[in-house]
């Protein structure tokens, strides 16, 4: 089947007449006279009135938007945005020494939250990194053995997460 391009023109039985005005790997996305935007599957069952001969590019932005987010948190040190849990929201650590002649520091919770959820990320940059280093593999084990307990020292943390997913995970076991 050639995908049509877009301009192409369509008789569709439910939609009727119509132009494509936009190609994914999956669907087309047309416009009918009638009935307005539509998104029909590449294989619909439609009559081709005239086939506007393009190349067609069947990924769509979003698959491309996906890609690229993807590629940078796994390369970059762009970092996803990790939401704190409510309970903690507008809180402050507050650090207070056992001499009470010392006075007290105290963090807004979100400043602390967020050098934790950067230095998770700098953790899986350094994870990537090894991983594509030119290290052997024995070196690459090692050294992921210590990301990994890094990881799990700071789970103490977790509790500040809102979500689950975004928690640290040491070694199991």
């Amino acid at each position: 089947m050639k995908l049509l391009g877009i301009g192409s023109r369509i008789n569709h039985g439910e939609y009727g007449k119509g132009v494509v005005t936009n190609v994914t790997s999956k669907h087309y996305w047309v416009t009918f006279i009638e009935n307005g935007l539509e998104t029909i599957d590449l294989d619909s069952d439609f009559e081709v009135i005239e086939a506007a001969e393009d190349d067609v590019d069947t990924i769509s932005f979003y698959e491309v938007e996906r890609s690229l987010k993807s590629i940078l948190k796994q390369w970059s040190d762009v970092s996803e945005l990790v939401t704190i849990a409510d309970k903690f929201k507008g809180g402050k650590l507050i650090l207070e020494p056992a001499d009470t002649n010392l006075k007290a520091n105290e963090v807004p919770i979100e400043t602390f939250f967020h050098k934790i959820t950067m230095l998770r990320d700098r953790l899986r940059v350094m994870e990537q990194k090894i991983n594509s280093s030119n290290l052997d593999e024995h070196e690459k084990i090692d050294l992921q053995q210590y990301i990994t307990r890094c990881y799990g020292s700071l789970t103490t943390f977790n509790v500040l997460f809102k979500h689950k997913d975004h928690h640290f995970v040491g070694q199991k076991g």
